[in-house]
C-alpha cells in the first residue's frame, strides 16, 4: 500500500447528551445548511443522506437523537431520516471503533481472498464481525458488494477509503498506518 497514513476524524469528548438535550456543534450546523442549499426551494430533504454522514462524522455513530435533529433541521420527520439511516450500512447505529474495517465477502472477493482476509483480521484482531476491539479501535464488519472485484479482496476504512489487493502483508501494513 503506497497511500499515505490513514487518519480517523477527531471525535470530541463532548457530552451530546447534556444540558438541554442533544446537540450538534454549530459548524455541523453550518454544513448541514451547505448541504440544503445544495436543493431547490422545498426539497432539503434530499439532503437527509448528507446529514445523517456529517452528525454521524462529528459523534462517531448515530444515536437516535442525532437522527431526530438531522430530521428537525430538515423539517421532514424523524421516521423519514430512520428510514435512511436503517437502509444504508454506512451509517452506524451503535457505537463502532475510530477506524472501522468493512470486508467485502460477496462472491467475488470471497473466491479471490475476501473470505481470508476477514479470517485474517479476525485473527489478527481477536475479533468477530460487528465487534469492536477492546481498546476501542476496530471495529470490523462484514460488507456487501463495493463494485471493486477487479482489486478483490477489498476493505473499506471509515466508510470512506477503500483499500484492493489485500493480501496480509498489505493488512498488516494498513493496521500499522491506523496505530
Amino acid at each position: 500500500m503506497t497511500q499515505a497514513a490513514i487518519h480517523a476524524p477527531e471525535r470530541p469528548e463532548q457530552d451530546f447528551l447534556s444540558g438541554e438535550g442533544f446537540c450538534l456543534s454549530e459548524a455541523t450546523l453550518q454544513k448541514f445548511g451547505r448541504e440544503v442549499a445544495k436543493y431547490p426551494e422545498g426539497r432539503q430533504r434530499s439532503a437527509v443522506m448528507a446529514c445523517l454522514a456529517l452528525a454521524q462524522e462529528e459523534i462517531g455513530w448515530l444515536p437516535p437523537e442525532a437522527i431526530e435533529a438531522v430530521a428537525g433541521f430538515l423539517g421532514i420527520p424523524p421516521v423519514a431520516a430512520l428510514e435512511v439511516a436503517t437502509f444504508y450500512n454506512m451509517y452506524d447505529l451503535k457505537p463502532v471503533g475510530r477506524y472501522k474495517l468493512t470486508v467485502c465477502t460477496n462472491l467475488p472477493c470471497a473466491l479471490s481472498g475476501g473470505a481470508h482476509a476477514a479470517e485474517y483480521l479476525k485473527e489478527k484482531l481477536g475479533v468477530g464481525f460487528n465487534e469492536t476491539t477492546p481498546d476501542g479501535k476496530f471495529t470490523l464488519v462484514e460488507g456487501e458488494c463495493m463494485g471493486a472485484c477487479g482489486d478483490a479482496p477489498v476493505l473499506l476504512v471509515n466508510n470512506r477509503r477503500m483499500c484492493g489487493r489485500m493480501t496480509p502483508e498489505e493488512i498488516d501494513r494498513l493496521l500499522e498506518d491506523c496505530a
